[in-house]
């Protein structure tokens, strides 16, 4: 069984909420961040990202984990954020176009992540998980709650969903620029809480879906601590995750960039890429769109990704075959072995700085604009992954490669705060 836990989060004041949540830390660039501080200086994105408000200092800088901790302690001081009196629980609903998403917000045991409780399909990057490790411990807080799924057998979803039916008004509410709606909801009855803690004691384990990073930068300061022979029990030993059903999540796939071709000029990589894979023309495609939607007839008989190369796409195929292992199906996985590792000498997706990666849930211009403008010189589109391969994957102890997955829904930074002061 894995544990959850009620707490007393730290939220925004009563019409605090919409000026302060902010989108996650890892969707926007420093520069992105930037732009938006300027346009309302209460975005919590000065605590979460506060490497934006100082561009002239390294990103790892002391400074800037002191600067986060500066604006964090400034909310509270000013009362724009507050301590709740007493341990809840929270239901984070979040309304996005046809969708209606319904998590439950609580704390976890960092001892179910070291049991594989917790599980993990993704390693992490070295870089990211340092960072969320020295920021969570200058905040003294988790202030991203790392996104969860528990496969639904019985009625624990219906169940969380009729705590929060009829006509209750929401704690917060916020509306974002992408017309979503997210909405908080503080679960205080102590009958309510009992019931959910208790079905969960159903639940064998959990799938991190979005948040790799910070749960492991929640485990690293626990164990950093109980090594220099700090207590690292009670709210220490805990982190803030959101919890919602496998079968009521979406997945986009990730995509990914180049800085260089390595030795090749563009028609010697497409050449040598032919040997792996039939390149196509794809065409024009919808920038708006967040996934290109593949030509070739029986796609699920297929690796599918497409490339985007001197200002022209291309559709890159391959058959799969039946008999290969789980993580050998998958289109990233085919991607790192083949292009990254073979061609370009790509041996850790996690360190090596010629790749990065751009989230799924932005539109294709997004990967024109940064290969057009000279940033990347080669964009990599990738087709999502199932919910289900995800979790058998997990099940079975197996690593996709990092960024594998992009899940919706995204939840705001800011509206729930897990404090361990």
């Amino acid at each position: 069984m894995v544990h959850v836990y009620r707490f007393a989060a730290v939220r925004p004041a009563p019409g605090e909420a919409p000026s302060i949540a902010a989108v996650p830390y890892d969707v926007v660039t420093a520069e992105e961040a930037r732009t938006i501080i300027k346009a309302n200086p209460e975005s919590f994105l000065t605590v979460s990202r506060s490497d934006a408000e100082l561009p002239d200092i390294p990103p790892d800088d002391n400074r800037v984990y002191e600067r986060a901790r500066d604006n964090f302690n400034a909310f509270l001081e000013s009362g724009r954020l507050k301590k709740d009196g007493c341990p809840a629980m929270y239901v984070y609903r979040i309304l996005q176009e046809n969708d209606t998403f319904i998590g439950l917000c609580c704390c976890l045991d960092t001892e179910d992540y070291r049991s594989n409780r917790i599980r993990r399909h993704e390693l992490t990057r070295y870089d990211k998980e340092e960072d969320r490790t020295r920021h969570i411990d200058a905040i003294k807080a988790h202030d991203g709650p790392v996104v969860l799924l528990y496969r639904d057998h019985d009625t624990l979803f219906s169940f969380i969903d009729s705590l929060i039916s009829g006509q209750k008004i929401p704690d917060a509410e916020v509306h974002t620029s992408h017309g979503g709606t997210h909405q908080i909801f503080a679960i205080t009855d102590k009958a309510a809480l009992d019931e959910i803690e208790q079905r969960f004691q159903n639940v064998d384990s959990l799938y991190i879906a979005d948040g790799h990073h910070r749960a492991k930068a929640a485990v690293n300061l626990a164990d950093r601590m109980r090594a220099t022979g700090q207590p690292a029990d009670g709210e220490i030993g805990r982190f803030m995750g959101v919890l919602f059903a496998h079968n009521r999540v979406k997945i986009h796939g990730y995509s990914r960039l180049l800085t260089d071709l390595g030795t090749s000029d563009p028609d010697a990589f497409l050449n040598r890429l032919t040997k792996y894979f039939t390149v196509t023309p794809y065409g024009e495609v919808d920038g708006n769109e967040y996934n290109i939607r593949p030509r070739i007839a029986c796609p699920e008989k297929y690796h599918v990704m497409h490339i985007y190369l001197q200002k022209k796409w291309y559709e890159c195929t391959r058959l799969i075959d039946p008999a290969a292992p789980i993580l050998d199906v998958l289109d990233v996985a085919v991607l790192q072995h083949l292009v990254f590792t073979e061609m370009f000498g790509i041996t850790d997706p996690r360190g090596d700085a010629r790749l990065q990666y751009l989230g799924g849930a932005r539109p294709v211009a997004d990967l024109e604009r940064l290969v057009d403008n000279g940033t990347y010189r080669l964009a990599f589109a990738m087709q999502p992954v199932r919910v289900g391969t995800v979790l058998s994957i997990a099940d079975a102890g197996g690593v996709m490669p990092p960024k594998s997955t992009w899940f919706e829904p995204k939840l705001l930074s800011g509206l729930v705060i897990h404090s361990f002061l």
